[in-house]
């Protein structure tokens, strides 16, 4: 019998493993793959602190500051370097610039260091930024990322016990949870299910319904390049396109609208991605981007994540849905949701985004999700 049984081995369910092994709770990871073998292992490291809602913001404050420390928070045989090269969201119209400037006045009154630019300004922060089709944006400087964040993924699985074993079944027997695995057994007091869109299927046998779905998303990758050409991630919503230059030299680019099939779709978002650099990023208009990623969002229909208690279900807990942002907001979600667990006093996050309120009608859209 173990205190608590975490399904899932990607940076969520690690982080809540992990933060309950430090409030001296006995913890049993149960994965069916790999240790970061879904979404947390092609995800590209950003971290970012600017978002549109309360919870959102907070939730990366705290994350970002753990992050800013992680060579010390998470022991580990390499480095992490957590790289602040700053994000700049880029306006083309006076309607994308407001909402803009409303995210920033959320993410200042939760204590983030972001402001909004001009132009001329947004040209100093990004050097080789084309400006000529901008009326500004906004800016983070704490903002950045991990050039290895597999490395990240595999640092807060240090120490726990993580076992590959499938998840076949969950079933509730007096004070403790039943977890089957095709390994055997395991019990526990309480259970947290951090599986991604997995999550749906075990919760639907107890007749738990989640709304969380599989949405593709897309990456490319240059091969490395000796000369530094971007530093800053830019990114502009309204063209769908996002860039960075990532310490190995290689340049990662997105269209943010890339959905679908990728032998039908790649060549256009390639194609979209050289036509914005053009505008923006002339210094990009020549890289190759010969290299697709796949990956892929759990996403809820607000775009915010489902985390806390299973009305219903004593002692089972859920962390999933993150919609692209898992990896940025880990540190804090795991603290709270471990903290849940083990019957701490509730984080007031856990009653803005739990699974009741789809139901009842009182969704938190999240209106920054690149």
């Amino acid at each position: 019998m173990t205190d608590l049984v975490v399904v899932g081995a990607g940076v969520v369910g690690l982080a809540v493993a992990r933060a309950a092994r430090e409030c001296g709770a006995s913890v049993v990871v149960l994965e069916r793959n790999g240790i970061g073998s879904g979404q947390s292992g092609v995800q590209p490291g950003g971290v970012r602190q600017q978002w549109g809602t309360d919870v959102a913001t907070r939730l990366a404050r705290e994350s970002a500051a753990f992050y800013a420390r992680s060579d010390e928070m998470l022991p580990f045989p390499l480095q992490l370097g957590f790289q602040r090269c700053g994000y700049l969201f880029v306006a083309h119209s006076a309607a994308a610039l407001a909402r803009l400037v409303a995210n920033v006045e959320v993410q200042r009154r939760g204590g983030v260091p972001s402001r909004v630019v001009d132009p001329a300004e947004a040209a100093e922060l990004v050097p080789g930024l084309d400006v000529a089709n901008i009326v500004g944006g906004t800016w983070c400087p704490e903002d950045g990322y991990f050039d290895r964040p597999q490395s990240v993924v595999e640092a807060f699985a240090v120490g726990l016990d993580v076992r590959i074993a499938e998840v076949t079944a969950l079933r509730h027997e007096g004070d403790f949870w039943v977890v089957r695995t095709p390994a055997g057994d395991v019990t526990a007091a309480r259970v947290v299910i951090a599986a991604g869109v997995e999550s749906r299927h075990l919760l639907a046998p107890l007749g738990v319904e989640l709304p969380v779905e599989h949405e593709d998303r897309y990456l490319f990758l240059s091969t490395p390049l000796r000369e530094r050409l971007l530093d800053p991630l830019v990114v502009s919503a309204e063209r769908r396109f996002a860039a960075k230059q990532l310490a190995d030299g290689r340049v990662l680019a997105s269209d943010l609208g890339a959905t679908g099939d990728a032998e039908t779709g790649a060549q256009r978002w390639r194609a979209n991605i050289r036509s914005v650099a053009r505008e923006l990023l002339p210094v990009l208009e020549y890289v190759d981007f010969s290299v697709l990623v796949h990956g892929r969002y759990d996403v809820t229909p607000d775009r915010q994540p489902v985390l806390g208690h299973v009305p219903g279900h004593d002692g089972l807990l859920l962390a999933a849905g993150f919609s692209g942002h898992g990896f940025m907001i880990a540190p804090a979600v795991g603290r709270i949701v471990a903290a849940a667990a083990l019957g701490d006093e509730p984080d007031p996050a856990l009653e803005v985004l739990d699974l009741a309120r789809f139901a009842e009608g009182r969704p938190v859209p999240e209106p920054q999700v690149v």
